[in-house]
């Protein structure tokens, strides 16, 4: 059977995050409802000062205020807010087609994913739009730095097109403030094994004056941070691990004069490389047992998660099949 043949039983919310979209916010509302008129849409503005939340109500969107400035804060307002079987989020500025969201919502629907990312690269369209060659590096760095630390083969971590279950949205935290969320969602989705589908879309490039909210360099910056800080906290092993290993490393450096000395005369003359390598090792050693310990607590947090997990989408299936 068709999945989509069920979309006018499933509850659906579009939900567009926004800040001074004006130019293109009423084009994607009413796309959307074009495309899914049973949908409720959603667009959360995030402290504009153009007519960005006017032209959306005007077209019949249901308009909310997130006045701290932020797409992390403006993510976890949505998900706060809205309650809905699926969940699809887009955003406002225009970039992404209306027409492919029955595609991204079909393996959600079935059952076979529960996260499905809109993948800009696999169809070309980003390298072809993109005007900012810096984005595009920097979209490639962040990808290879999820995929080879989480043992993943995601194709574009950073779209902001993405529909999610409900079990998704109701067990997956949003931490981050800023545009790092994708980057965020995405880790904690592949560390919680939770499944996940990509689905190629054509991206298009901003309409001229519409301008990009992210900045190249700190925003760039702020995502490398959060890959560090999540899988601290869910592959602890592996970042204390590698910590204790270098640290190591450099002991065994810094300890190679004072045991050259040693070795040749019995005696350890260069006292303070000395003193500096076993402090090193001391500290590796920490490292190590630290990584050891949070690696632990980590097991029994996955099982605890795995256990609600399990109980939420039998719950979801029973109320699905009734």
């Amino acid at each position: 059977m068709d999945p989509l043949n069920s979309l006018q039983d499933q509850k659906i919310a579009v939900l567009i995050p926004c800040l001074n979209e004006a130019r293109t916010i009423g084009k994607v509302v009413s796309d959307f409802q074009r495309e899914l008129p049973t949908a409720d849409v959603y667009v959360f503005d995030n402290g504009s000062t153009d007519e960005t939340a006017s032209i959306a109500a005007d077209q019949g969107a249901i308009v909310r205020k997130v006045p701290r400035r932020g797409k992390g804060r403006t993510v976890r307002a949505m998900f706060r807010q809205v309650s809905a079987d699926f969940y699809v989020m887009v955003d406002g500025d225009g970039t992404y087609p209306a027409d492919a969201v029955k595609d991204l919502l079909a393996p959600a629907i079935s059952g076979d994913a529960d996260m499905v990312v809109g993948d800009r690269f696999s169809s070309n369209s980003y390298d072809r739009e993109n005007t900012r060659p810096l984005h595009g590096f920097g979209n490639r760095l962040i990808r290879h730095l999820i995929n080879l630390q989480a043992g993943a083969t995601c194709v574009d971590v950073l779209s902001g097109y993405r529909v999610f279950s409900r079990v998704f949205v109701e067990t997956i935290p949003v931490l981050s403030d800023g545009f790092e969320i994708e980057a965020e969602i995405t880790l904690r989705a592949l560390a919680r094994d939770f499944s996940i589908a990509e689905i190629p879309v054509e991206y298009k490039e901003r309409i001229t004056g519409s301008e990009s909210k992210l900045r190249t360099f700190s925003d760039g910056a702020r995502i490398l941070k959060a890959i560090l800080l999540t899988l601290k906290n869910y592959r602890p092993m592996r970042i204390f691990g590698i910590g204790a290993l270098l640290v190591a490393a450099l002991g065994l450096l810094a300890g190679s004069l004072p045991i050259i000395d040693y070795v040749r005369s019995g005696y350890v003359f260069h006292v303070p490389l000395a003193i500096l390598a076993a402090s090193l090792e001391l500290m590796a050693m920490l490292l190590f047992i630290a990584g050891l310990i949070l690696d632990t607590l980590q097991s029994h947090e996955r099982e605890r998660v795995e256990t609600d997990l399990i109980r939420r989408k039998r719950e979801t299936s029973i109320n699905q099949s009734t």
